[in-house]
Formats: C-alpha cells, structure tokens, sequence
C-alpha cells in the first residue's frame, strides 16, 4: 500500500447518491412498514368503486415512517387511479380552518380567494372536491387550533378519505364526541422499529448512498445504536450523512469511529436546523422564553403582547417542550397553585452524549 492511497483526490467522493440519505426521499419499498401500508391501501379501496372510503387516525412518535408510508400509498395511487384528488398538508405551519382552507385552494388550483372567508373557501373546495373523490392526508393533525375543516369534510365532501397524522395516540380523544361520531376512525399505531429493523434501514440506505466498503463496521455500529437509542430513524439519516461528510472534508477514503463520534456531537446542531424550519411564530417564543427563563405561560403571554390567546401559547409551549427545543418543570406559584414554567435547553437524551 503507497503512503497515499488511503486519500481521497479532488475528483472523487465517499458518496455515490447523498439523496438517499434525506428523510423527504421516498423509497419504492418502504421496509419493516409492509403491514401498514397494505392497512392504509384498504382504507382507501373504496375509493376506486366510487364509496366512501375510511378514515385512519395513524399515530405514532416521530421518524417510525408513518409520513413516509402514507405518501408511498399515495404515490402508488396516482399511478393507478386519476379521478381522485389528492391534498396533503401539514398542520404545524396550517394550524386554523382558515390557513388550511387557503392551502387547499392553491394545492387546487383555486385562485380567486382575495377577501373570502373560510366558508366561502370551503363552498368552493366543495365545488371543485365533489366532482370526483378524495384523499386528504392531515400531517400533524393535533396542532390543529379548531375544526372547522373536519366538520367540513364529513359533512360536505361525498366521497373520501382521511389520513389524519399525529404522534399522540389519544388526540382523538378529546374530539367532541358530534365530530367524533362523524369521522368514524379506525387506528394504525407505529411502533418504534427494534434494534434490527433500524440496522436494515441503515443498511439498505448507506448501501445506495456511500461508495461499497467506506464505512467501518464500528462506526456504522455506533451509529445504529445511537439511532435506535433515540428512537428516530431521521437522526439515523443525518448521522450517516454528517459521518460521510467530515471524513470527506479530511480527503479520507474510510468512515472511522472518529468520524461516527463527531457526528453523535453534531445533533445539537440537527436541532437548530429544526428551529430554522419553524414559522416565525415559533422562533419568536422560542426567543422568548431563551431571554425570559422560569416563567411561566400567563407571564410569558403578558411579556409577548401579541395577537395570541393563551390556550395558543400553552400548546405550543408544550409543543416545543415535546421537541426539546424548551424546558418544561413543575412549580409553585406565587398564589401557592401548582403551575408550569419553561426555559430555554435541550432534552436530556439530547445533551448528554
């Protein structure tokens, strides 16, 4: 072996398809979910001899696939059937009957919204939905603020079905029991994938993304189980990709421990890159509570002095509690009543590697 056969020269790469380690990127197969999607597929059958079709509440926590799987079916569906309108959206950014009705418009096509209100929105969704069927999947379902739009779509819509995705198993629970008896949901729950399901996945996605043979079997052990401790298979992509690509950055030709245990350190800054994707709103309370520690929701609302009631601030101060963006501990307030209150940090998982 000469002394620099082990560097990498300018015109060549660890990486022979880097997409394949982005989340978005939708497999032909998504493996381990087989079960599921064939679920989900039944739900929507219906649909095909012009019935109604079922509706799916799918829970389960973050990066177990249950997006990925339902765009999968979604996808084989458009191949297969073209009078079926197909709406996705998410519901962190739409959160209100408003915001999801103008989303749908555009996915639509519909363009003469200028001074509409939300029932003059739905009308003509109504209009334009009825002419064939429809699959509408609700990513994130229960940052939804009202309703308005379910009730819409069970009561108006003639021929559909919804995917309403969400990571809290019991969100339906606190539906009013009139809507709940319209949507009529059946249940599909993730569960976390085992310690070998999060190998082949791994596996299957470095095998298509890196150069046969760059990757030391302890690196890539190391990796897999830091994915499987944190029960995301997302940080799992990011991680194979921050290895690859600081191992690249020293011209080496092999993907060491070193390079793994760099990456580990890297998922603080994996985090932040989530903050950067939030609305403003977010960003704003995430400011918020960074310069106004141990408050807690009425004393941050009476500091932010925005447009926003305080059920709003609650949710999504136990939202980004859930993400670890802020912590959230129990206290005693001044009155003697137990209350919450939040600072800026990360969840422990996430700070002690």
């Amino acid at each position: 072996m000469g002394l620099f056969d082990e560097v990498l020269k300018d015109t060549e790469s660890l990486f022979l398809n880097e997409v394949m380690l982005d989340f978005s990127y939708q497999p032909k197969l998504v493996r381990h979910r087989e079960e599921h999607q064939k679920y989900i597929a039944s739900c929507l059958l219906p649909l095909l001899q012009k019935r109604n079709g079922k509706n799916l509440l799918i829970s389960g926590p973050p990066g177990v696939g249950k997006t990925v799987c339902c765009k999968h079916v979604i996808e084989e569906l458009k191949e297969y059937e073209d009078e079926i309108f197909i709406i996705y959206v998410n519901c962190w950014k739409k959160d209100t009957s408003y915001k999801l009705a103008l989303e749908i418009c555009s996915i639509l096509g519909y363009k003469w919204i200028h001074n509409k209100r939300t029932d003059e929105l739905f009308n003509e969704i109504k209009d334009i939905v009825n002419k064939k069927s429809l699959v509408i999947i609700l990513d994130e379902v229960d940052k939804l603020q009202d309703f308005q739009l379910l009730y819409f779509l069970v009561e108006e819509i003639y021929r559909k079905s919804m995917l309403l995705i969400t990571n809290e198993k019991d969100w339906a629970s606190e539906l009013e029991d009139r809507l709940k008896s319209r949507l009529i949901l059946d249940n599909l729950d993730f569960e976390p994938y085992t310690l070998e399901q999060t190998r082949d996945i791994l596996e299957e996605r470095k095998k298509y993304a890196f150069v046969k043979n760059v990757f030391d079997e302890s690196a890539f052990n190391l990796l897999v189980d830091k994915t499987y401790e944190l029960k995301d298979i997302r940080i799992g992509l990011f991680l194979l990709r921050e290895a690859g690509n600081f191992a690249e950055r020293k011209a080496l030709r092999k993907i060491t421990i070193e390079h793994a245990q760099i990456a580990i350190s890297q998922l603080k800054d994996y985090q932040k890159r989530n903050i950067l994707n939030m609305e403003e709103e977010e960003k704003e309370i995430i400011e918020l509570v960074k310069k106004n520690p141990d408050k807690n929701a009425q004393d941050l609302l009476n500091i932010y002095r925005k447009e926003i009631s305080l059920r709003t601030l609650q949710r999504k101060l136990e939202d980004l509690s859930k993400s670890g963006i802020i912590l959230k501990k129990e206290a005693i307030s001044a009155q003697g009543a137990k209350t919450f209150i939040f600072s800026y940090g990360t969840i422990k998982r996430l700070d002690e590697f």
